[in-house]
């Protein structure tokens, strides 16, 4: 675990961009997430799912553009955001199968129009590759090769991935995903593009640009305990938060939030409730908790930058997004869930935001506000 406190100031975020199944913008999605009145989830009509067992993902509406124009577009976003108009290099997370290299091709062709320095590295790593993307451009921006850097990723959901995750049995088969919640059976999938500037603090201050958040630490590790489940015990993902908290300098009774990796999976969110439990000890108790994917859905190799971009917009409103899908209480789980219906407003200082992939690598991303 690396505990060396990051430069003064650290690294800030100062354009964002993002297309989720409530469209275009933050806006809609910050909403959505925070309201808690409705899901992106619908039947599934781009690809025949009459021999899947679950039929539902939260999908763009109407027929989906390339995968490359998506995360472009988002790109684009989070530069004007920005006002970004020197050659930043680009960090990319696709999902890996047979049309990656054409999409990052794609992607870095795009980007060199946009004025960025092409793709410097493309991440594959399951659900977590954003969040490592992001890390990594928090440490190229740190140590000074980079006054900043934009990462960028996406998914949209198609029949091979939802295939193979219907016939693991990953997905729920009563439609709705229900994190941390008596009766959760598994995830739902979901469209993501998204995209955030990483920049040095005084890179932005010298240019005038205004941060949305700062990046305040990060965390990774790797658990190594079998390919698809979860370390029981939830240690690799209280790894990974104690590694965020030690590099930012922060105490674990100063984070005000967490966005949790919630897939709704029984064995994976009873063992990351373990994980928050041997972080946060008895203040468990009053932190707010919920998994965003339960409106978004679980955007796989996007999930970390669209859960990121999440996280942001509640440290900005107040508002935290509600983990939707509730049934009642697991008597194992015992988290403080943010649920629908009135509640205090909130404004946490920080807040995590949490990953966890097949086999066994976990990732922390501790968000301060601006």
């Amino acid at each position: 675990m690396n505990s060396s406190a990051p430069p003064a100031g650290g690294p800030v975020f100062t354009g964002l961009g993002v297309l989720s199944a409530f469209g275009a913008g933050l806006a809609p999605l910050a909403e959505a997430t925070a309201a808690g009145t409705g899901t992106g989830f619908a039947e599934v009509t781009r690809f025949d799912t009459a021999r899947r067992g679950t039929r539902r993902a939260a999908l763009l509406a109407g027929p989906p553009p390339p995968l490359a124009d998506a995360v472009l577009g988002a790109v684009a976003d989070a530069c004007t955001q920005a006002e970004l108009t020197d050659g930043a290099p680009l960090l990319l997370a696709l999902h890996s199968d047979q049309h990656t290299r054409g999409t990052a091709a794609k992607v870095a062709a795009g980007a060199a129009a946009l004025g960025l320095a092409g793709v410097a590295r493309v991440y594959t790593g399951a659900c977590v590759a954003a969040a490592t993307a992001v890390a990594d451009a928090a440490a190229l921006v740190g140590s000074g090769r980079h006054p900043r850097v934009v990462v960028a990723a996406g998914h949209l959901v198609e029949p091979g991935v939802f295939a193979a995750f219907d016939a693991g049995r990953a997905l729920a088969r009563d439609g709705v995903l229900r994190p941390f919640s008596a009766g959760r059976g598994g995830t739902l999938l979901g469209d993501a593009a998204a995209a955030v500037v990483v920049e040095a603090a005084d890179a932005a201050a010298g240019r005038g640009a205004r941060p949305l958040a700062r990046l305040a630490g990060w965390g990774r590790s790797g658990d190594a305990y079998h390919v698809c489940r979860p370390r029981p015990d939830g240690s690799g993902v209280a790894r990974a938060v104690r590694s965020a908290l030690a590099r930012a300098g922060v105490a674990p009774a100063e984070v005000g939030y967490v966005n949790a990796n919630g897939t709704g999976s029984p064995m994976s969110d009873l063992a990351e409730a373990r994980a928050l439990r041997e972080v946060f000890g008895d203040a468990l108790a009053e932190l707010p908790v919920s998994s965003s994917k339960s409106v978004h859905g679980h955007a796989l190799e996007a999930s970390a930058l669209l859960e990121l971009a999440v996280t942001i917009g509640a440290l900005g409103s107040g508002r935290l997004p509600v983990n939707a899908g509730w049934l009642g209480p697991d008597p194992e789980v015992e988290l403080n869930l943010v649920l629908p219906g009135p509640r205090p407003g909130a404004r946490p200082r920080y807040a995590l935001s949490l990953n966890s992939a097949f086999g066994g690598a976990n990732t922390a991303l501790l968000v301060g506000a601006a």
